[in-house]
């Protein structure tokens, strides 16, 4: 019984193997490029929005970031692209968190001393997490995504 499992376990890891050993580049660097996309317009579509969108954009950057991870490329120049690609992303997730809890503590903040000491704070908390992930995620991003296409237009 044990090695009919066995056997059936080899094939199928063969069969798995197979399948993404024939992937050509184009077709990964397809998969991969539609995936930094969807991230690109997640950030895109939800520029300056509230905090509860931001919290959710957090979240959905890290679902993008999680896709990245699961992508399984043979290519191992597109899987570095695809680990840098994670770093962006996960960077950007955590800035934008970040700026979130900081502009929903400023929300909550009393109409007193404290509340306005507060409220400089979150605002001092959202320009360095947002500033710091526009200069450095973002030029980032753009680089690996040209990078990234240049690689992927070279005939195989």
């Amino acid at each position: 019984m044990w090695c009919k499992y066995s056997f059936i376990t080899s094939i199928s890891l063969s069969l798995a193997l197979l399948v993404t050993g024939c992937e050509n580049k184009t077709s990964q660097c397809q998969r991969l490029i539609q995936v930094v996309n969807e991230g690109n317009t997640l950030i895109d579509q939800n520029k300056g929005k509230q905090a509860i969108t931001s919290l959710q954009l957090s979240k959905d950057l890290e679902a993008i970031d999680t896709s990245l991870e699961e992508l399984k490329l043979a290519d191992p120049k597109l899987q570095e692209y695809q680990r840098r690609f994670q770093k962006v992303f996960d960077n950007l997730s955590h800035a934008i968190a970040k700026a979130a809890n900081a502009l929903a503590a400023a929300k909550t903040a009393e109409a007193s001393p404290t509340g306005r000491e507060k409220i400089k704070k979150a605002r001092t908390e959202i320009d360095t997490a947002l500033t710091a992930a526009a200069k450095t995620a973002g030029k980032e991003s753009d680089t690996l995504m040209n990078d990234l296409n240049k690689y992927c237009s070279q005939s195989e």
